[in-house]
């Protein structure tokens, strides 16, 4: 998998690489923890010599990744003729990028230019009504025949007709295409009714996954992905969705981070409607044809034009040099309920170094939780 504009990007020695992925299948180091140890160790492999120690002062004994599984998962991925993408490619997405804890690494399978592209999140109930599906299907075909990359999340009902309706014949003659964010491994499509859809978006699209070869997917696991639909576009277009669903939170998501959020209102005698119309009742841009998505997109510059918004708690963890001083004494600050970082930082005194050396002892450990907003609490 090639980009047809190779970028330069900095050496990465296939050491490195399969360094970064076994740091970031170690038990305890999510995205968060993963950035903060490169950005304290200098690179994965010199942060994998230090996890026992770090663990140990935090109380635990630490054993990271087995490399036997981290190569098996490797050879895995090479065989299907995927590649991983790291978050400091050049060609990793700048939107993505800006997402708080955005994923370290991503493995792909298909055309991997079509991140390249402009995106718009096509999502909706996967119990979706005729009329739905069909909506889905044209808005995709219309924006991947002006050059976006329609992207979705695989499921049945919207997603997959979004899907469909982007691989149309003729509709990618401007560049466009569709990106199908996968819940499990890339090896395992689902639902089952859509392995054939997953077979040609892998020759015809792309299939992104954050999580590792051979995971199954899970419902624990669609936020994640959710968050990586919302990340990879300028704005989300919500077809149809009863109040709860996880469409919702994928809208959720690209508020909280300033994206464009859309919605196709519904007849309120069908319950299906009544969170797209619910979304618009609280700023969310009606939308009723593809030339009204497309007319936001292009016009958007950082600002949407949509008010609907769910504040996100805090702010994004801040990733700090390494520091002489030790850990901080923070343990006795911390409880149950969720903290920001910052004020941590605060009551304690002592320097944001030393106070993320000290979060990290503690969540290596299995003593920390991290929460979304750059918030911590004991686990």
């Amino acid at each position: 998998m090639v980009w047809p504009d190779e970028r330069p990007r900095a050496p990465l020695s296939s050491a490195e690489a399969f360094a970064r992925l076994r740091l970031l299948r170690s038990p305890r180091v999510g995205a968060v923890t993963y950035y903060h140890l490169l950005a304290s160790h200098g690179s994965a492999a010199a942060a994998l010599d230090a996890l026992p120690g770090l663990a140990a002062r935090g109380g635990a004994a630490y054993r990271p990744a087995d490399p036997a599984r981290i190569r098996a998962e490797m050879d895995a991925l090479d065989a299907m003729g995927g590649r991983y993408l790291f978050h400091d490619d050049p060609h990793y997405p700048d939107l993505l990028a800006q997402m708080e804890g955005a994923p370290p690494i991503l493995s792909l399978l298909g055309e991997g230019a079509l991140l390249d592209q402009p995106g718009v999140a096509i999502v909706g109930a996967r119990n979706a009504s005729a009329a739905a599906m069909r909506l889905a299907r044209e808005f995709a075909a219309a924006l991947v025949a002006q050059g976006y990359a329609a992207v979705s999340g695989m499921a049945r009902g919207v997603d997959a007709a979004a899907h469909r309706g982007a691989l149309l014949p003729g509709t990618a003659a401007q560049g466009g295409g569709t990106i199908g964010v996968i819940g499990g491994g890339l090896d395992k499509p689902y639902p089952p009714e859509n392995i054939d859809l997953h077979g040609v978006m892998a020759r015809e699209g792309l299939l992104v996954a954050e999580m590792p070869m051979g995971t199954e997917p899970q419902a624990r696991h669609f936020p994640r992905r959710n968050r990586i639909i919302a990340g990879l576009c300028a704005g989300t277009v919500v077809v149809e969705a009863a109040p709860g669903s996880g469409s919702l939170i994928t809208a959720r998501l690209a508020g909280e981070v300033g994206r464009e959020v859309m919605a196709i209102p519904g007849s309120p005698l069908d319950s299906r409607a009544h969170g797209c119309n619910q979304l618009i009742r609280d700023g969310a841009i009606l939308v009723q044809t593809p030339s009204d998505v497309i007319e936001l997109i292009e016009s958007f510059t950082g600002t949407p034009r949509s008010t609907f918004r769910e504040p996100a708690h805090g702010l994004s963890p801040v990733f700090v040099p390494p520091t002489d001083e030790g850990p901080a004494d923070i343990e006795p600050l911390l409880g149950v309920a969720p903290i920001a970082v910052d004020e941590l930082v605060r009551q304690s005194g002592a320097s944001p170094g030393a106070v993320q050396l000290a979060l990290l002892e503690l969540e290596l450990a299995g003593r920390l939780i991290r929460h979304a907003g750059g918030r911590v609490s004991l686990g």
